[in-house]
């Protein structure tokens, strides 16, 4: 029996400071954009169905590359591929702050995307292999403070930016951040050894970004018309490439996404119920700023701080959900969590535009504190869930097909208030802009009251028959 090797935290303290500001930045900038909703639609008179695709094209960039880590790991080395990637987010960045025109901007936001999707998968990757077994835990635990903490701020930082400085510097403050995690990822993020690279799979790599973000912009387009050319053609080319996505992936030995792990019972209900989590999650993360600033009339500023009682929620309640998942499973924290939630949206629904800013602020906190049970239980649990020979592939397809499900939350929630603003054109009175933001935070309410039936249905994971994962490794032989 070997002896336990003494570690420290220290040992590997420099390349995790690396990984640590390559993720926070890439974290920051799926927050840091909400507030600044409303500055984009009045600095590119631009509607703000068109605006938060500023959001939705960055999202649908995640996920089109997070599945493409391990490959690219493998391929060209993890050190390498960190590197290049915190740089091609960075050079992003100082072109979003460059954008002269709303679409530039979003197309900037691909190209941001495309760089931040593989920072957290491939920056974990090398911490754990750099960590011995015994200590991943704590390792995580101190990884994890400042991905938490990061998202809080986010809403705060954009806030006094926009108030005191320029919206251009959302996203220029990356550049100094970025060269920082550059240099010290030069010097101090380790080589590993090469490993033999796998084929890749080039059908799925074209038809995944095809199909979610055609299906993406035929629900935005379909609140508003769902028998217009765009949204038909949109819908059809997306069900499409959806379509011959699900065969190419179940057909390949080596699949970009892993779908064969739908055939577990436990994990389909899991990551169902995750994904509607997500959707009231991001229903309130992106739709709320944009409420405060045009409904209530808040600053920047005085938005950001309002978000951070979702924040301070869920930093108060996860670490409770992590200690109570061990012991209850994640049933009882999804019915608590979900109710909390869901009883809060509606709460949003009912408050009128003249209602204090407690009735803004207690919700607010129930939502966080909700989620704050929530995420990590059914994190945990889908992944328990997935046979054992294919968790190691797993994360890539929940981290992306997350992505993906925000993205379409965003863009139908967004265009159904689009939808719901357009019938009050003709009477612009603030009671009824306000209603039809209540309308869609009563939507939002409906789909996480879905989510507590479904929660209903969560088990601890059964130990699969040992043939269920033979007969799914046969196929990549």
């Amino acid at each position: 029996m070997t002896d336990i090797q003494p570690f420290s935290i220290r040992m590997i303290i420099a390349p995790l400071i690396a990984v640590v500001i390559g993720m926070v930045m890439v974290i920051l900038d799926s927050t840091i954009v909400n507030v600044a909703f409303p500055k984009f639609q009045q600095e590119f008179e631009s509607t703000l169905a068109v605006v938060q695709w500023t959001f939705t094209s960055y999202t649908l960039a995640l996920s089109a590359v997070i599945p493409l880590a391990g490959w690219m790991t493998d391929k060209f080395g993890a050190k390498r591929i960190f590197l290049t990637t915190v740089a091609l987010f960075t050079v992003g960045s100082v072109l979003c702050g460059m954008a002269q025109t709303i679409e530039q901007l979003i197309i900037f936001r691909i190209v941001q995307g495309l760089g931040g999707g593989m920072v957290a998968p491939i920056g974990m990757a090398v911490i754990y292999r750099l960590t011995p077994p015994h200590k991943i835990g704590t390792v995580m635990g101190v990884l994890g403070i400042p991905i938490l903490i990061a998202p809080a701020f986010g809403p705060v930082l954009s806030g006094w930016l926009l108030d005191y400085v320029s919206w251009q510097w959302i996203f220029l403050i990356n550049l100094p951040i970025g060269i920082i995690a550059i240099a010290v990822g030069m010097k101090y993020l380790p080589v590993f050894p090469q490993v033999e690279v796998p084929k890749l799979d080039k059908l799925g790599m074209i038809l995944a970004p095809v199909a979610f973000s055609m299906l993406a912009f035929g629900v935005a387009e379909g609140t508003t018309d769902w028998t217009s050319a765009r949204t038909v053609i949109a819908l059809t080319v997306g069900s499409a490439a959806l379509f011959g996505l699900i065969v190419t992936e179940l057909r390949h030995r080596q699949p970009l996404l892993e779908l064969r792990v739908f055939k577990s019972s436990d994990f389909t209900r899991g990551i169902l119920l995750l994904w509607l989590v997500q959707i009231a999650l991001f229903g309130v993360m992106v739709l709320f700023p944009v409420y405060l600033q045009t409904v209530r009339g808040y600053s920047s500023l005085d938005t950001g701080l309002i978000m951070l009682a979702q924040a301070v929620g869920s930093i108060l309640f996860t670490p409770v959900g992590g200690r109570m998942f061990d012991k209850v499973g994640a049933r009882p924290l999804a019915l608590i969590g979900l109710t909390a939630v869901s009883a809060a949206l509606f709460w949003l629904s009912q408050v009128s535009p003249e209602a204090g800013l407690s009735m803004l602020l207690l919700p607010l906190f129930m939502i966080g504190s909700g989620m704050g049970l929530i995420m990590m239980a059914l994190n945990t649990h889908v992944l328990n869930s997935a046979p054992r020979s294919l968790v190691g592939r797993v994360t890539s397809l929940t981290t992306a097909a997350q992505h993906v499900v925000t993205s379409l939350a965003v863009a139908g929630l967004t265009g159904f208030l689009a939808y719901r603003l357009n019938e009050t054109t003709m009477n612009v009175e603030l009671q009824n802009i306000a209603a039809a933001y209540s309308d869609t935070f009563l939507l939002t309410a409906i789909l996480a009251a879905a989510g507590i039936a479904l929660s209903l249905a969560l088990r601890k994971p059964q130990l699969l028959d040992p043939a269920v994962p033979t007969q799914v490794d046969d196929t990549h032989k």
